[in-house]
């Protein structure tokens, strides 16, 4: 018998790799803030509700970042409106995003 080689797998991202897309990250935020705005919640109390730093709330919410599906779960809840709405919203928000982007170009 022949041994084996194995090839090593490099750990991590590939480099220059985004752990989030902009555009999407961008329109969670957008999506986030408008619920947030028509429940008349501030973004402190938001924060607060759903368990997230303020600062990481305030990140989420201007698309520097995207939270996990605990996250997400917990901003609806937090929210008071369901998964539903809030991926809804997110959807209109994206579709506008990407039209703004396109007149853009």
């Amino acid at each position: 018998m022949r041994p084996t080689t194995r090839k090593s797998i490099p750990k991590g991202r590939p480099i220059g790799s985004k752990s989030a897309d902009p555009v999407i990250a961008a329109a969670f935020g957008k999506a986030v803030v408008s619920l947030r705005i028509a429940a008349g919640i501030s973004q402190e109390s938001l924060a607060l509700s759903a368990a997230i730093g303020r600062s990481n709330m305030s990140a989420i919410e201007n698309g520097r970042t995207v939270p996990n599906f605990v996250g997400v779960v917990k901003i609806a809840i937090a929210l008071d409106c369901s998964l539903a709405v809030l991926v809804g919203e997110f959807e209109e928000a994206y579709k506008l995003t990407l039209e703004s982007a396109g007149d853009a170009a």
